[in-house]
């Protein structure tokens, strides 16, 4: 429905290597329910993305790096995936911090494919039910989350799928979820991990 998320604001992390369409498609569902979007990266200018991890798909452009953001200027934070994007975000301290902070607000995360690599090395996923991208299943399961094979899996406020073929579930959830805001469940639980 148009204008659920309106007010609200949309972060999206990405770096290099993000899968064009995992970015785009959920982007297009926040903006179209209303919401402003900022794509944040690790670096100013443009992010390069990608098709199926190896063609070339084009930039984007950066509204803000990382370091400057603040988890207090977001209603939600989106984390596509591609395989180079999130190994990229989880070796930068400020990005890891950033997602570390985010989910200890409470405030609701959609991530898709290999984005939950990002929130495996924030230390966020024990506990957590969640949904990814079958070569993290194993990496997730060793950090103490419950893997499920469902294309959208929601778990207070963390929405997760497997890959671009479950783009449509996880737009639709993503944007009840965003409209229905912070967690406060999440928020109290503590999240360990470290970077």
């Amino acid at each position: 429905m148009a204008g659920e998320l309106s007010g609200k604001r949309v972060a999206i992390l990405a770096a290099d290597g993000v899968e064009r369409v995992e970015l785009e498609q959920p982007r297009q569902a926040v903006q179209d329910a209303g919401a402003d979007v900022e794509l944040l990266s690790i670096h100013d200018g443009e992010i390069a993305a990608r098709n199926n991890d190896l063609e070339d798909a084009g930039t984007f452009s950066v509204d803000r790096q990382v370091a400057d953001a603040s988890v207090d200027d977001y209603d939600a934070l989106l984390l596509p995936g591609g395989t180079v994007n999130p190994d990229k975000l989880r070796m930068d301290g400020d990005a890891v911090s950033f997602v570390r902070d985010f989910f200890s607000s409470g405030k609701p995360i959609g991530t898709i494919c290999h984005g939950p690599w990002t929130l495996l090395e924030a230390g966020v996923v024990p506990g957590r039910r969640i949904t990814s991208f079958p070569s993290l299943r194993t990496d997730l399961r060793n950090a103490g989350a419950e893997v499920l094979d469902q294309e959208v899996v929601t778990d207070d406020g963390l929405v997760s799928s497997r890959s671009p073929d479950d783009l449509p579930a996880f737009c639709a959830k993503v944007v009840e979820e965003f409209a229905e805001g912070r967690h406060p469940a999440r928020a109290a639980a503590p999240a360990g991990g470290s970077s």
